[in-house]
């Protein structure tokens, strides 16, 4: 009985270890970035951060590990909760991903929810300080708001095809771009998130397997922040 109860220890561990290694496998990321006027422009609103109004770029909502069924993992590891062991990266994570959420934060309340919900899931590939330094080098390496200025698509409250949109995009990072959309209070259809797609080591863009189903209109309004 002893051996029998022995051996069913061990492979309840082994099948534990196994679930928790798949559980972690992935595909792909998907790096998402909004842009700030369209998240304010709705009806919920935004508050600033309590480090004040973020600058006139777009911010990043989070690194999201996906499959290429288009299916994506979620809260793998609830022993690993966001420890804020990242200082040297605080000042850099409160201009590139700055909360717009209310009631006003600091900031950590967002880094702990995409942490915990996506970033544990990358953990066979990039620890916390990894990930959400990957993530900060990402955005540097796209700079959307310069690519998009450099084909004249500017934040001025005017209306651009959204084919062009994803050409300056493709022409400049290499990849077609997914494009999320929103709308504002006069019906109006806004550019809201831009996803582009990452290899598992977070290092390199990539070609989406699946792109994100946006609802855009043909033109969207580029407003103001």
């Amino acid at each position: 009985m002893k051996t029998h109860s022995s051996i069913l220890i061990k492979l309840l561990v082994a099948l534990s270890l196994s679930l928790l290694c798949a559980s972690q496998d992935f595909d792909f990321f998907y790096f998402v970035q909004q842009w700030p006027g369209s998240y304010c422009d709705t009806k919920q609103s935004c508050c600033y951060p309590t480090t004040g109004k973020p600058a006139a770029d777009f911010g990043i909502h989070g690194l999201w590990p996906n499959y290429n069924n288009g299916n994506y993992p979620s809260n793998c590891d609830s022993g690993n909760p966001f420890n804020q062991k990242i200082s040297d990266l605080m000042s850099s994570l409160q201009k590139n991903w700055p909360t717009l959420a209310c009631p006003s934060g600091d900031g950590n309340k967002f880094w702990s929810h995409e942490w915990e919900k996506h970033g544990t899931c990358s953990e066979s590939e990039l620890d916390q300080h990894d990930y959400f330094e990957a993530s900060l080098k990402l955005k540097e390496k796209a700079n959307l708001l310069q690519v998009l200025k450099n084909a004249g698509i500017k934040p001025d409250d005017e209306f651009y095809e959204l084919d062009s949109i994803e050409e300056a995009i493709k022409d400049a990072i290499g990849y077609t771009p997914g494009i999320e959309c929103n709308v504002d209070g006069s019906r109006n259809s806004q550019l809201y998130q831009i996803y582009l797609c990452v290899d598992t080591s977070a290092s390199e863009f990539i070609e989406c397997p699946m792109l994100p189903k946006g609802r855009c209109a043909s033109r969207v309004q580029f407003p103001k922040f």
